[in-house]
C-alpha cells in the first residue's frame, strides 16, 4: 500500500495501468537506470511464477487423476525419476507457448482471478466442512471462523470485481471447460464420490 501511495504521488494513477507500474513510474520520474533494474526484476519474477506453475500444476493433475477426475495416463509416474512425466510435458509445452505469445498483463490478471476464486472457494469450503464433517481432525483451527471465512470470501470477490471484463470472460471460458471436463469424465470416474 505504501508503494502504491508513493507511485500515485510520482505519476498520475491513470498512467499506472500497465504490466510494470513501478518501472513505468520510475522512468517517468527520470530514474531510468533504477526503472531498468526494476523491469529486469519483473522479468525474473515472472520467470519464477512460470516455474512455480510448471512445478506445481503437473502434481495437481497427478492428484486429480489418482482420484479419478482425469484419465489414468495423467497419473503415470516415470519409473526412474518418479515424476508425473506426461503431465509435466503437457504443462511445460503450454507454459512455454503462453510465455511466448501471452501478454504479461493478461497473465497477471488471469493468475489473480484464479487465485482469488480458489481462496474464496476454500473460505466457503471451510464453513461447509464445519457443518457436514464436524468430527474431522483439525490440527489447525481459525478463531471466529463464522466471521473470518465469509469476510475472506467477500473480500476476494470484491478484489475480483476490480479486474477487467476480458479477464472475467477468459476466466468464464476456462471455468466452463473445467466444469465440462468434470461433468463428462470426472463425475463418473471419481473415486471420492460415494457409490
Amino acid at each position: 500500500m505504501i508503494v502504491g501511495a508513493v507511485l500515485t504521488g510520482m505519476v498520475k494513477y491513470t498512467e499506472l495501468g500497465v504490466a510494470d507500474p513501478l518501472a513505468k513510474a520510475l522512468n517517468s520520474a527520470g530514474f531510468t537506470t533504477v526503472g531498468w533494474i526494476v523491469a529486469l526484476g519483473a522479468v525474473v519474477s515472472m520467470s519464477a511464477v512460470l516455474l512455480v506453475f510448471q512445478y506445481g500444476q503437473p502434481r495437481i493433475f497427478y492428484a486429480m487423476a489418482r482420484d479419478g477426475l482425469l484419465p489414468p495416463w495423467a497419473a503415470k509416474v516415470h519409473a526412474k525419476t518418479r515424476v508425473p512425466h506426461i503431465t509435466t510435458l503437457i504443462t511445460g509445452i503450454f507454459v512455454a507457448l503462453w510465455a511466448l505469445i501471452g501478454d504479461a498483463g493478461e497473465t497477471y490478471n488471469l493468475t489473480n482471478i484464479g487465485t482469488l476464486f480458489a481462496f474464496a472457494l476454500v473460505s466457503i469450503g471451510v464453513l461447509v466442512l464445519r457443518k457436514t464433517d464436524p468430527l474431522r481432525p483439525r490440527p489447525f483451527r481459525v478463531k471466529w471462523i463464522l466471521l473470518v471465512a465469509p469476510l475472506s470470501a467477500i473480500l476476494c470477490v470484491l478484489v475480483m470485481l476490480g479486474l477487467p471484463g476480458e479477464t472475467w470472460i477468459r476466466f468464464a471460458v476456462w471455468l466452463v471447460i473445467g466444469l465440462g471436463l468434470y461433468g463428462f469424465y470426472g463425475h463418473r470416474h471419481s473415486r471420492l464420490r460415494p457409490p
